[in-house]
């Protein structure tokens, strides 16, 4: 009976509650990327297949996909074994991871999207090497749960791939007056536009990558310090 007693005496512990799916702090961590946070504009990452492969939009949204892919997976699987890898070898762990899945992408664009494949095949490769990939790892996946990581890499995935399509928009564009291919001007009756050469070399990437980068900063104020 005594027994019983300091049983329901006890106070009942109450569980803290668990944060929802889609709380503010969740939010957050997916759409700085995209903006104030974005690993292209802001941190400087990602410069190289920014400019490499943004000339038509098809292979860029090919190459964005891909990217997105690589980083959400990558840091999900780092996540589930961060307390596993010891930390003297975790950069090659890291690289292992990410070169699998990138491997794991090029054959399935080489089964499937074969003309892409061929144009995107050198720069598909180099994802291994792709800072913001590496930094996600680094800066969140090793110190975070999987869902946030996951959070984490949709964020940079979605934050690296519509600055880069937004560049193949106005390089295709103004460089072949086409967009994935479909002759917008002469659509629309303008059979002779005057189309800009500068736009299809790297140069062109280039200016318009540093205008993107003057609206942006621009808009939110921010600072190179």
């Amino acid at each position: 009976m005594s027994t019983e007693t300091e049983v329901l005496d006890k106070p009942i512990e109450k569980s803290e509650p668990s944060e929802a799916p889609l709380s503010k702090r969740r939010k957050k961590i997916v759409t700085d990327p995209l903006n104030d946070d974005n690993p292209i504009t802001v941190q400087v990452l990602g410069i190289c297949s920014a400019l490499a492969v943004t000339t038509q939009l098809s292979p860029t949204l090919i190459m964005a996909i891909s990217v997105v892919f690589v980083i959400v997976f990558s840091n999900l699987i780092i996540s589930l074994l961060r307390d596993l890898i010891p930390n003297r070898v975790r950069i090659i762990v890291q690289l292992a991871v990410i070169a699998t899945l990138v491997t794991l992408v090029d054959q399935v664009l080489k089964a499937y999207f074969f003309d892409a494949w061929k144009s995107l095949t050198v720069f598909i490769g180099l994802i291994i090497t792709n800072c913001i990939v590496m930094g996600r790892l680094e800066a969140f996946a090793l110190a975070n749960k999987p869902y946030d990581s996951i959070l984490d890499g949709l964020g940079s995935g979605l934050g690296y791939a519509w600055i880069i399509l937004a560049v193949a928009f106005f390089r295709e564009l103004l460089g072949s007056a086409s967009v994935f291919g479909f002759k917008v001007f002469e659509a629309v009756g303008i059979e002779n536009f005057p189309t800009n050469g500068i736009m299809v070399s790297p140069v062109g990437a280039f200016i318009i990558l540093g205008l993107i980068i003057w609206v942006q900063r621009t808009k939110t104020g921010y600072v190179e310090r």
